[in-house]
């Protein structure tokens, strides 16, 4: 399956477009994490217990719009787009999406 965020594929042709190919999840943020979270605001630097909960997120919607896209028969995914939201206090969703075609 090929993804671009772009609204074209170089060297191919999209023969059909088949609708709105989507994914989400939605994580909670682990109290243990928060912790640990909370420290390291105190010395500064990265969070790389969010950048690993936010990245393996990105990942499990990306996975299911691709899913969502095989289901209606498509090859590829253009127009890429993601979006995030705030679900509750210590939960937010990642939503992948993107145009579902044909190419050849």
């Amino acid at each position: 399956m090929m993804l671009t965020t772009t609204e074209q594929i170089v060297g191919k042709k999209i023969v059909q477009t088949l609708g709105v190919a989507r994914g989400n999840t939605i994580r909670a943020r682990h109290i243990g994490k928060d912790i640990l979270a909370a420290l390291k605001t105190l010395v500064g630097g990265e969070i790389e217990e969010y950048t690993k909960l936010i990245a393996e997120a990105r990942e499990q919607a990306i996975d299911r719009m691709v899913d969502s896209a095989r289901e209606m028969g498509a090859n590829a995914v253009v127009s890429v787009r993601f979006t995030t939201s705030y679900v509750m206090g210590t939960a937010s969703e990642i939503l992948a999406y993107g145009t579902a075609v044909v190419v050849e």
